[in-house]
């Protein structure tokens, strides 16, 4: 009998396990932290930028700080009060009239512009009158156009009495603070004792109207002068002298109060964010 031939070898088997992960080629992890560290940096300073650029552009063409340095306009702005205005409201309308709110310089608005004596100053008052109204001041009280205007906001103190702040527009050059240029032009504008405002000049008084320097004394704001409109006290001090704010010296703090706690005791605080009418 013929022996039974041995069955062919079977092929090997299969290898089921999973092929081995082939780990890509990565940097060294010093490298790769340094990648991102420089990525932040370079964040960091577009954020910055970006911020003092926005700021930039705000200050210059929107908003600007000022401070209040006299008491002309109590009790609406004191002394001590840190504002800011809006510098595009009374604005020549340009190629943004339709993205900005221009408004036109109405009666009761207060103004910050440029001084029309010295224009290197800036003031702060209110508009009493616009171009065309007929302004008086008899006894006190101010008549635009014959009719006696109430005035909630200005403030009447003790003073030495003036022809220019309490019958306007005087009959006779009385007052040597008012110079000659603004009584030869009250002369020509004057008319049955009203003084009649000319195109594209305001007339503008402080509140407090037996302490301020303004239009009675040296004259119109013509039109370009207006720089803007105050809106908000942002904050305030009754101190003007920083030797009283008790700061430190040569880096140490003092044996006496804080500067935090000098600043806190100066700083009206039910001033901060006032909104300015």
């Amino acid at each position: 009998m013929s022996e039974p031939s041995a069955a062919p070898p079977s092929p090997p088997a299969a290898d089921s396990s999973p092929a081995p992960f082939i780990e890509p080629l990565q940097q060294p992890a010093p490298y790769r932290e340094k990648i991102v560290h420089h990525h932040e940096v370079l964040l960091m300073a577009q954020t910055t930028l970006t911020f003092l650029v926005g700021a930039l552009f705000i200050l210059t063409f929107i908003v600007q700080p000022y401070r209040i340095p006299s008491a002309s306009m109590e009790n609406t702005l004191l002394v001590g009060d840190f504002l800011l205005a809006n510098k595009t409201i009374f604005a020549t309308p340009g190629p943004w009239r339709h993205l900005l709110a221009y408004e036109p310089v109405r009666r009761d608005a207060i103004i910050v512009f440029h001084d029309p004596v010295d224009t290197s100053l800036q003031l702060v008052k209110r508009v009493v009158a616009t171009p065309g109204d007929r302004v008086q001041i008899h006894n006190g009280v101010l008549y635009v156009d014959e009719h006696p205007q109430t005035e909630p906001f200005a403030l009447y103190q003790q003073s030495f009495p003036s022809p220019f702040s309490q019958e306007f527009p005087p009959n006779a050059y009385t007052d040597p603070g008012v110079s000659i240029r603004w009584w030869r032009e009250l002369q020509r504008d004057s008319a049955n004792g009203e003084l009649i405002v000319p195109p594209h000049r305001y007339f503008v008084l402080g509140d407090n109207r037996n302490d301020s320097l303004d239009s009675r004394f040296w004259g119109f704001v013509p039109r370009p002068n207006i720089v803007g409109q105050p809106f908000l006290v942002y904050f305030s001090i009754v101190s003007q002298d920083p030797e009283e704010l008790a700061l430190p010296q040569n880096g140490k703090l003092g044996d006496g109060r804080s500067w935090w706690s000098s600043l806190a005791g100066t700083a009206r605080w039910n001033r901060i964010l006032h909104i300015i009418r």
